[in-house]
């Protein structure tokens, strides 16, 4: 059976003020107003209906979640799937629902026009973001509040939430340094996405620190998956056997579990021993890292804590306009395993 408030505030003997605030769990209502409230709608199972209420409010209690990324990678890189768990969590649990957008570059001036247009959401997270977004741009013209996985580079008005990939890249370059590794490679991420930028400068900045200057052939790129990770090991190792080179490195720093996995896989082809003749080390610490042959040195980033502390801190933003722009940064832990071996 369907009741309207007025409905309920004649049969309770209340005013429909007090129906809405009972119903709402607000206080300042008497305990025997609400018990005559109650009386009425308990046996019939009543709720009030959420779109109404979000109207009223002025809200949708919706969240877009935009992750720039093509729908192959999401289903492919066990990231996303951590981050979007920690969003979904923080969204249970303060009564928000959350809209997911995929979107590759060509797509994506279409999702901001439908983000900034359509009164859909309250607000939006950009997951994996990169060096120059429009998306960024269009959101903070439009005064949309909006909460970016990743920092952003340049624009002090953008709210984050974050790991420190610049100084975590440059002390497990440097555990490998000090482990007597000297020709360290590195297999980067692209280099137009923030975190593969930061990483990147980390593992150049952690050799020059030394004295030693970062050789490009030394240098791959990958794209942060597994085939990635091959490809560009295959590419250090064709560099390594050509004419006049210095022979093969004898660590590399890849820039993502992912990656390592392949960067092993092709290590494993070429008859190559890890940690034996050359040590690798990861970053994110997934799941599988502890699984890999050998176990995976790596540093553990808090992916779904992540997700969780962004969305709460949208929530904030959401419901607190003039709240100046939050950068948050979470902790890494460096996590030694069998690939690093005892050094050289």
């Amino acid at each position: 059976m369907s009741l309207r408030l007025e409905e309920i505030a004649q049969e309770a003997g209340v005013s429909r003020s007090t129906v809405s605030r009972v119903l709402n769990k607000e206080p300042h209502v008497s305990a025997r107003a609400r018990e005559r409230v109650l009386a009425v709608t308990q046996p019939l199972n009543f709720h009030p209906n959420a779109t109404a209420r979000s109207l009223a409010a002025g809200r949708t209690r919706n969240i877009g979640l935009v992750i720039p990324v093509a729908v192959s990678s999401l289903f492919t890189d066990p990231y996303f799937p951590l981050l979007i768990q920690g969003i979904t969590s923080a969204c249970n649990t303060h009564d928000y629902s959350v809209m997911l957008w995929l979107a590759d570059v060509e797509q994506e001036r279409q999702i901001i026009s439908k983000i900034t247009h359509s009164g859909m959401v309250d607000g939006v997270i950009v997951a994996s973001a990169l060096m120059d977004d429009p998306m960024v741009q269009v959101l903070l013209e439009d005064h949309i509040p909006f909460v970016q996985v990743g920092r952003h580079p340049t624009d002090e008005r953008v709210s984050y939430v974050d790991v420190d990939n610049y100084n975590s890249a440059k002390e497990v370059v440097g555990y490998l340094l000090r482990l007597g590794y000297r020709r360290v490679a590195t297999i980067a991420g692209p280099h137009n996405m923030i975190a593969g930028h930061d990483r990147r400068r980390g593992y150049q900045d952690a050799l020059r620190a030394r004295g030693m200057i970062p050789d490009p052939a030394l240098i791959a790129e990958g794209d942060f998956l597994e085939d990635g990770g091959f490809v560009a090991m295959q590419q250090l190792l064709a560099r390594a056997r050509q004419p006049g080179a210095n022979g093969l490195p004898d660590a590399v720093f890849v820039a993502s579990d992912m990656m390592a996995t392949g960067a092993l896989r092709a290590l494993r082809d070429a008859g190559i021993r890890v940690p034996g003749d050359m040590a690798v080390v990861g970053y994110d610490d997934m799941p599988f890292a502890a699984r890999t042959e050998p176990p995976l040195t790596t540093v553990r980033q808090p992916i779904h804590r992540a997700g969780a502390v962004a969305a709460e801190t949208l929530f904030e933003l959401i419901e607190n306009p003039n709240t100046p722009p939050r950068r948050i940064i979470l902790p890494t832990e460096l996590v030694i395993r069998a690939s690093t071996g005892p050094g050289v």
